[in-house]
């Protein structure tokens, strides 16, 4: 079921989504004292396109320069990427079957918000 999922979040939203975090990660990159930012964004967009399965999860030795950093990503990039997570998931929503996708984009906003200082892992099999 949860390669289906994957599947249909790929192809109705999760390119669109990892692009949006790929750009981010791109002007991260260039402005060189971001670049931290710009590992965050790409370990987000990796998430972004295949996000069933996995989880986020805070890494425990994150410190006070996780917070600092989240609040300098909200400002920067953080909103625009929450933004794109709260129309897909409000479009996937109008449909039947999107509403699982929807749900799942309204998820990832929170970590879309404050990237920093949370690890994506695999989901435990019961």
């Amino acid at each position: 079921m949860r390669i289906l999922l994957n599947v249909i979040w790929l192809v109705l939203c999760g390119v669109w989504l990892a692009i949006g975090y790929a750009l981010a990660a791109l002007i991260c990159f260039i402005l060189i004292i971001t670049i931290p930012f710009g590992i965050a964004s790409l370990r987000m967009a990796n998430y972004a396109l295949w996000p069933f399965g996995r989880r986020v999860v805070d890494k425990p030795n994150a410190g006070s320069a996780s917070l600092i950093g989240n609040i300098l990503w909200i400002l920067l990039a953080g909103w625009w990427l929450a933004l794109g997570h709260l129309t897909t998931g409000i479009a996937l929503c109008l449909t039947i079957i999107g509403i699982p996708l929807g749900l799942a984009n309204f998820k990832l906003i929170p970590v879309s918000l404050l990237p920093l200082g949370k690890d994506i892992v695999p989901v435990e099999e019961p």
